[in-house]
């Protein structure tokens, strides 16, 4: 049997056996511990999914995940049946197969090793069904709600569109005082070996000096495109939880830790240039400084509005550049990358800290080559539309639902 390398780990393996049923009271497992319109959830269903998310490394506390899928799970089934849909047998084992092929192995490796950390196939075999189920009812329910017009087509590919691969990363990004190179280097090198997403939080709100210090470095789903060259290869070589080395910027030390990864059908048009305005503030990120650039940010809207903030200014302390999206500085490309066109970073700093850098996003440029597949990108546009009326559905189902918790 294949160890389940792709989500597992033997730090993962050796923590779930913390992960006992001593969480829930012995005599009530076998007892219902949710109630979904009169459909129980047992104590022992939530101990089991609650093992396998964390052995996925999903983000989060297992067993409040688990409450929440298991939940969404019997109103997903009920729905599903009460449109007459239930997947057979056979339908479900493929399911199983696809899923375990995600990690490249077999279902039956998959659910051996599986049950080699506690869990049972048949807690999988019920979270296959139940996707597939939810699937099979959506793709009925609004497939005729999914129309794309010509105009929607041209407007997302004016954009940029998405990706086909999303990230969900938290970042840290460490400034390195003259004279601490060491030191920050080799504190960097201890998170780099977590691989926990609650430990590398903590870490962000001790020492990272961004803006998502506050939320522990989590940053919300992203384009892998829109993201730096250079970091897009590094995450997808990670699995989820597992940190990138240190990444050396200019006067800091960056870590970006993947939380989940996911990929569509669609591919869009690529960035071909990203044009941007860095006004440079002396006082690096002092209060004061910190507040002229508060003042400012609210004071313009666009870069043009930079020409008239450094008029009389020596020429060098305002850059505006345009330039393909693999010649930007790597801690410029990912500030760049958070933004939308007018709005601003303070993130950064230069010559030792002393200079603050305040860089806004211009614009970007896509290309529109002739090769763009416009049936992807409609595929695309479809997919969106429909998982929004999916998601607005359970909600509705959740909100009309009676769900007692014992």
């Amino acid at each position: 049997m294949r160890p389940l390398t792709r989500i597992l780990s033997p730090l993962a393996l050796v923590a779930t056996l913390a992960f006992t049923p001593a969480m829930l009271p012995a005599q009530g497992l076998f007892s219902p511990a949710i109630l979904v319109n009169d459909q129980a959830i047992t104590g022992y269903e939530l101990q089991q999914r609650a093992e396998m998310l964390k052995l996925m490394r999903a983000p989060g506390n297992p067993l409040d995940g688990a409450r929440d899928q298991l939940i969404d799970d019997r109103l997903r089934i009920q729905a599903a049946r009460d449109a007459g849909i239930r997947p057979t047998d056979e339908e479900v084992l493929d399911g199983m197969a696809e899923f375990a092929s995600r990690s490249n192995m077999s279902r039956e490796d998959f659910v051996q090793a599986l049950g080699a950390a506690g869990v049972e196939e048949q807690t999988f075999r019920d979270f296959v069904r139940s996707g597939l189920s939810w699937r099979l009812l959506v793709q009925q329910r609004f497939a005729g709600r999914s129309g794309v017009t010509e105009t929607e087509v041209d407007r997302a590919l004016s954009k940029g569109g998405g990706s086909n691969i999303r990230v969900l990363i938290s970042e840290i990004i460490m400034p390195v005082p003259p004279g601490q190179e060491t030191q920050l280097q080799q504190r960097a090198e201890r998170i780099a070996e977590l691989t926990s997403v609650s430990a590398f939080s903590a870490q962000a709100r001790r020492y990272s000096a961004t803006a998502t210090r506050g939320n522990g470095g989590r940053m919300p789903w992203r384009d892998l495109a829109d993201l730096p060259p250079q970091l897009q290869p590094l995450l997808l070589g990670l699995r989820p939880g597992e940190v990138t080395d240190p990444l050396p910027l200019e006067g800091a030390i960056a870590l970006f830790q993947l939380r989940e990864i996911e990929e569509s059908d669609y591919t869009p048009p690529e960035i071909s240039a990203i044009e941007y305005a860095a006004y440079y503030m002396p006082g690096g990120q002092s209060d004061q400084t910190m507040a002229r650039a508060r003042v400012l940010k609210n004071t313009v809207d666009r870069c043009d509005d930079l020409y008239g903030v450094a008029k009389g200014q020596p020429a060098e302390v305002l850059q505006r550049d345009t330039l393909p999206p693999a010649d930007i500085p790597t801690d410029v490309a990912y500030e760049l990358s958070k933004l939308d066109p007018g709005e601003v970073s303070t993130a950064l700093t230069r010559a030792n800290g002393q200079t603050l850098v305040f860089l806004m996003l211009c614009g970007r440029t896509s290309k529109i080559a002739e090769e763009v597949d416009r049936e992807q990108v409609i595929m695309g546009l479809r997919n969106q539309r429909v998982g929004s009326l999916a998601d607005g559905y359970l909600a509705q189902l959740r909100a009309d639902a009676r769900i007692i918790v014992k």
